[in-house]
């Protein structure tokens, strides 16, 4: 049975002219009751300023649709790497852009900032997970919104942090503000760093008894394009990878996760997005083989 209570989304974007607003007219077209959107570029600095946002705007259409605010996720830009302080201008500048990065997620309404927790770089795990923990820190320390950090898992490419559950635990149990920190939990990650996603209820236990669920913050819904403990981290549309349709929709359907917004990152599919036929898709429980070739 259909159900629109679900906390499904997707990740959407933001341009000019109408920005927040159209963000919000995009994630309705696509059936969400969440989202997950930059508040600008991922790749650098710029930003448009929070006054022309049409923040106003987009928050009154939210209102009036019925989504809840504290559901709705933003992503902080890939550019920020707290995990090795050893460069020290570039670590400043990461600590300063997440600071900005939490007053531009508080300006929104919205209460979760998903956070890539960076890369050693060759300096060792123990040394990158310290250096992120002293980075958060420092961060948190003096910042009076109510946004939360979440963490996300990671699949394990090269030196990054954060794709066994333990380093995940590691962080929380250090950071000083542990009300701030919590955690975004990817399906294509943990699956590709050797979580088996088709085996939903033992990963979640496990997640549960390493982390604890009540630090889980939010997921991101993918299936993966390479195998289980590939390292990899290549998205793939829903059904069309190695962890399919039927195990995607256990992280729907578990009542554990029931309030936790759940998030496609889903690749575009011939220049067209795949959200709207995704959300159908798990919200009926039923997988349409060959769905894309009706996009």
């Amino acid at each position: 049975m259909e159900d629109n209570k679900i906390l499904l989304g997707c990740h959407v974007g933001m341009c000019g002219p109408d920005y927040y607003l159209g963000t919000v007219k995009e994630a309705l077209s696509y059936g969400c009751s969440t989202f997950m959107f930059y508040t600008g570029a991922p790749q650098n600095t710029k930003r448009a300023p929070i006054d022309k946002l049409n923040i106003d705007k987009g928050r009154a259409l939210i209102k009036e649709n019925g989504i809840d605010e504290s559901k709705i996720v933003v992503h902080a830009p890939y550019i920020i790497n707290l995990g090795n302080r050893n460069n020290g201008p570039i670590y400043d500048l990461a600590k300063s852009f997440l600071a900005q990065e939490i007053k531009r997620t508080a300006a929104f309404g919205a209460t979760i900032l998903v956070l890539h927790p960076g890369s050693h770089l060759k300096n060792g795990v123990e040394y990158g997970l310290d250096s992120l923990v002293d980075g958060l820190n420092e961060v948190l320390e003096n910042d009076d919104t109510n946004v939360r950090i979440a963490i996300e898992t990671m699949a394990g490419k090269g030196s990054e942090l954060c794709q066994r559950f333990e380093e995940i635990q590691y962080v929380l149990s250090k950071v000083n503000r542990k009300d701030r920190v919590g955690v975004c939990y990817d399906t294509c990650h943990t699956n590709d760093a050797g979580y088996d996603a088709t085996k939903e209820k033992e990963v979640i236990a496990e997640f549960d008894k390493v982390v604890g669920l009540d630090k889980l913050l939010a997921i991101h819904l993918n299936d993966s394009k390479n195998p289980f403990l590939s390292h990899k981290d290549r998205h793939e549309n829903l059904g069309y990878g190695t962890i399919g349709y039927d195990a995607l929709k256990q992280f729907v359907d578990d009542p554990a996760l029931a309030a936790i917004p759940k998030i496609l990152e889903t690749p575009y599919f011939e220049g067209k997005a795949p959200y709207k036929k995704e959300i159908e898709m798990l919200r009926k429980g039923v997988f349409e083989p060959n769905w894309r070739e009706t996009l």
